[in-house]
């Protein structure tokens, strides 16, 4: 909250005298009076500074009036930000207590981001969105307040119609009842109310942050834009967090009253021994609030985790049954619902050549279609459509899952292999040329010159394949020139490959029993899983950028003298 107190000339203030202060210098962060403006509006060194009045200054938050460009502790100006610890430093820091820091970067560097980006905004609307939640969940309660109140109010009524046919043997076990619907009313009333006014009280903190929000970004300097950012981004982010605790828990859940009479009311003087029963039922609660965005400091100082910083935790695998434990698979995807297909191509003679569903949990579903062409590779166009190659057959078909039907064949001049979608354009792979399919017209491109591509994936309109025969991954323009081509002694015999939303390629190294990860440039690389996590021979991986989300193919031992049989293995990177 903005300060009460009449602001003095701090010049003056210095020299024992108690002038109003009627301007405040932005960059010099001192007020002045009348008088002492004079000289700094005049001089060369300041005329060009940004200056506003006192009045609007005392308007600005407490916490923002506190806010200085120059360290408490050295007294010196801060130059530089560490990442690490999301504080602004200035050199002696550094030295005292950023030592062991490896994220330090110009302090100027980061007011820049700020300014340039769509910060204020982003937290602007945070700010919005976090105000409409609370009031849709006071008005929310308060609704619930009046529907326990009517539930309360049919419940006496329908105890009353009842009590009028008995007489006073009746009236203890009716004022019984009546005593416990009146407690659990009480219980829960008070119960909503108390979180309203708690959510009210929130409801205030952030109304005043809107209020005064215009007067954070329009007068202040860009640190004091920032380190408020900052502080207004904790506001809402625990706001938003109270308000998700509060749904995950079971304080939105709705408790409704009803009464239940005895159905031997009627020969109640050898049978009934009370009035009736007072529940309290929960339903699933009816409340829909906005979803925020999570981690809103990221969006003041953009970071993308590097290679080491990707570990793939193990969430679960496919359960094989042995109907279908011959499976030979040579593609994987997570379709946009979370369930996963799995392309199983002939096996040792066995003509399957099939699409298998399997639920978000595993669990084998059903066959979704079989192929007359030997099936090569698979991947998402949209929704629930998935593109499968058709190798030596020249064709690519689009198969709807939820129809379990084919429905467009797609011919080519040439063989199809590998083959990649960004919803708009499909890229089939043969040898050393790539094909686009545009999907709205269905016209062709052919990319020439392009090495033995094994498998494709796009990515912000560049084209990336494995060729195994070279032991290396490539990258490519849309237009097929090429980018980059990295090889590694880690990678032997690359076949699957999948892209994560920063870029970040994922390879299945079959001959080596290991799944990598190269960085965006093509230029590091990381042994993500290995033998030893229980890779085998993987061939198909995918990943679902929004999720995060990662299937593996692999080898894995069968029980007792069972031979080993195919699975997938399912991560969070």
């Amino acid at each position: 909250m903005a300060s009460s107190v009449k602001q003095l000339c701090t010049i003056c203030n210095d020299d024992g005298i108690s002038n109003s202060a009627v301007t405040w210098c932005t960059e010099c962060e001192v007020l002045f009076c009348g008088d002492c403006e004079k000289p700094h509006s005049k001089s060369h060194l300041s005329k060009n500074h940004k200056t506003m009045s006192a009045d609007d200054y005392q308007k600005l938050p407490t916490f923002m009036q506190e806010i200085s460009s120059q360290c408490q502790d050295h007294k010196k100006k801060f130059e530089l930000y560490c990442s690490f610890h999301a504080c602004p430093c200035c050199v002696q820091c550094v030295t005292d207590k950023h030592k062991m820091c490896q994220e330090m970067k110009p302090l100027s560097d980061i007011l820049q981001q700020v300014k340039s980006s769509a910060s204020v905004q982003l937290f602007e609307k945070d700010l919005k969105i976090v105000k409409e939640n609370i009031d849709t969940a006071i008005k929310y309660l308060q609704t619930r307040i009046t529907t326990t109140d009517t539930q309360k109010t049919k419940a006496i009524e329908k105890i009353r119609y009842m009590r009028k046919s008995i007489d006073d043997y009746l009236n203890k076990l009716e004022q019984d009842l009546l005593n416990d619907l009146e407690s659990k009313h009480l219980k829960l009333r008070f119960n909503m109310a108390t979180l309203a006014q708690q959510m009210e009280q929130r409801a205030s903190q952030i109304n005043q942050i809107q209020s005064q929000f215009s007067e954070t970004t329009r007068y202040t300097t860009e640190l004091q834009r920032f380190i408020a950012l900052r502080e207004i981004e904790k506001i809402t982010s625990q706001t938003t967090k109270y308000i998700e605790d509060l749904e995950s828990g079971d304080h939105f859940i709705e408790k409704n009253l009803e009464v239940n009479l005895s159905s031997a009311l009627q020969s109640f003087l050898q049978d009934v021994n009370s009035f009736g029963i007072i529940n309290i039922n929960t339903t699933t609660s009816t409340l829909k609030i906005k979803a925020g965005r999570k981690d809103q400091a990221q969006h003041l100082i953009p970071k993308v985790p590097g290679v080491e910083q990707i570990k793939p935790s193990l969430l679960t695998r496919l359960t094989i049954s042995k109907d279908i434990k011959s499976l030979d698979i040579s593609a994987c995807l997570i379709l946009p619902d979370g369930k996963f297909i799995i392309l199983d191509r002939g096996y040792l003679g066995r003509d399957k050549n099939q699409l298998l569903l399997f639920r978000n949990d595993g669990i084998f579903i059903r066959k979704v279609v079989t192929f007359t062409e030997f099936p090569y590779d698979d991947c998402l166009v949209m929704n629930n459509t998935v593109a499968v190659t058709l190798g030596q057959g020249n064709q690519t078909v689009l198969v709807d899952v939820n129809r379990s039907k084919i429905i467009q064949t797609i011919k080519l001049s040439h063989h199809c292999f590998g083959v990649a979608s960004d919803g708009k354009t499909l890229v089939i792979s043969s040898g050393r040329q790539c094909t686009t399919v545009n999907l709205s017209d269905m016209s062709h491109t052919i990319l020439e010159g392009m090495g033995e591509l094994f498998r494709i994936s796009l990515f912000q309109g560049n084209i990336y394949g494995t060729n195994v025969l070279q032991n290396e991954v490539c990258c490519y323009k849309a237009t097929g020139e090429p980018l980059w081509t990295f090889q590694h002694q880690d990678i032997v015999k690359p076949k699957g490959l999948t892209i994560d939303r920063n870029g970040f390629v994922y390879i299945a190294s079959a001959g080596n029993n290991s799944i990598l990860v190269v960085s965006p440039d093509g230029k590091i690389c990381k042994t993500l899983l290995s033998d030893a996590d229980g890779i085998k021979h993987p061939s198909a991986l995918d990943i679902n950028r929004e999720t995060g989300l990662m299937i593996v193919s692999s080898h894995t031992s069968g029980e007792k003298n069972e031979k080993s049989y195919q699975t997938c293995f399912v991560y969070k990177v």
